[in-house]
């Protein structure tokens, strides 16, 4: 009798427990939902400034007074993403010694520095890629930019208005991208110093001859219309060419980065099969030097493949 009052006991606990999780849950959504609306209706009144909450503000106030915080900073702008040099560095000294931790536990003492520079190659490696990514991005989007500039400028007007409308109808990144050229026109920079700036953060061949185009018809007060109407054309056939390239090329990309994966493949097959060589191996300077020269052959091979595979339209 005392056993079914337990279980009956513990059965009304877990079933009111269960209650009050999906009552706090419920008061938790709504709570946020209204917050959410909050924040929005007051952005839009220009009450208060929507941001994400930054961490390490110190650190990050002292990296942006260095040489190399400010070429980071340059980096993180080009990429688009929503962090501070401080909270890069951050979290790529967290990857350093994850990646340091694990080489000396999974292989041996000495691949831990060997994966902490590897972790700095790869975050670095990421800010290019996603730089990369969204030059690419851009770079689509660049036919419709230039459609739009034409189709305002033909209704009357005013180049600067026309790079505002862009702006506003174009979605990132060339909407951002745009948006800051906006901003600058306004607070009266010049348009050569405006769009060259655009053009520092996202080289491109296309955008180099875009921004030709635009400065020197604002310049010369030429033909703008004719000349963008031209350049959409271009740009859309050049946009259809590297499509077709780089889908022929991706089978060359992807052995580029299997090379080095099979070489530290390698290395865990060799320490699997025999726990400890890795250990006698690397414990004498000769055999130091074979794993560097390893590493430094597999380095040449990737950056020789992707130097062959790269075709510049």
């Amino acid at each position: 009798m005392e056993l079914s009052t337990l279980v009956t006991f513990t059965t009304g606990v877990t079933l009111l427990t269960c209650l009050l999780a999906v009552m706090g849950l419920h008061a938790y959504s709504s709570g946020r939902a209204q917050r959410a609306a909050l924040v929005d209706r007051l952005s839009q009144t220009g009450q208060i400034t929507v941001g994400r909450r930054r961490r390490f503000r110190n650190l990050d106030r002292r990296l942006r007074s260095t040489k190399l915080g400010r070429k980071l900073e340059l980096k993180l702008a080009a990429t688009g993403l929503d962090i501070t040099p401080g909270e890069f560095f951050v979290y790529m000294l967290a990857t350093v010694a994850a990646l340091w931790l694990i080489g000396q536990a999974a292989l041996a003492p000495f691949f831990g520095p060997l994966a902490g520079l590897l972790g700095v190659w790869a975050a670095m490696q990421f800010l290019s890629w996603q730089r990369q990514k969204r030059i690419e991005k851009f770079i689509n989007q660049l036919p419709e930019l230039a459609r739009i500039l034409a189709n305002a400028t033909q209704a009357g007007l005013a180049l600067r208005t026309a790079i505002g409308m862009a702006a506003e109808e174009l979605e990132a990144p060339a909407g951002e991208e745009l948006g800051k050229v906006a901003h600058q026109l306004a607070l009266g920079a010049s348009m050569d110093d405006a769009l060259g700036e655009l053009a520092d953060r996202l080289p491109s061949r296309e955008l180099v001859v875009l921004v030709t185009t635009l400065v020197l018809s604002n310049r010369a007060g030429g033909q703008v219309v004719s000349a963008l109407r031209n350049l959409t054309e271009t740009l859309e056939e050049r946009k259809e060419t590297r499509r077709e390239i780089r889908t022929q090329l991706s089978q060359v990309n992807m052995t580029s980065y299997a090379v080095p994966v099979l070489g530290v493949g390698a290395l865990f097959l060799m320490n699997g099969v025999k726990a400890g060589a890795l250990d006698r191996m690397t414990g004498s300077p000769v055999g130091q030097a074979a794993v560097i020269i390893a590493f430094a052959l597999y380095a040449v091979g990737f950056v020789l493949i992707r130097r062959m595979s790269r075709i510049d339209v």
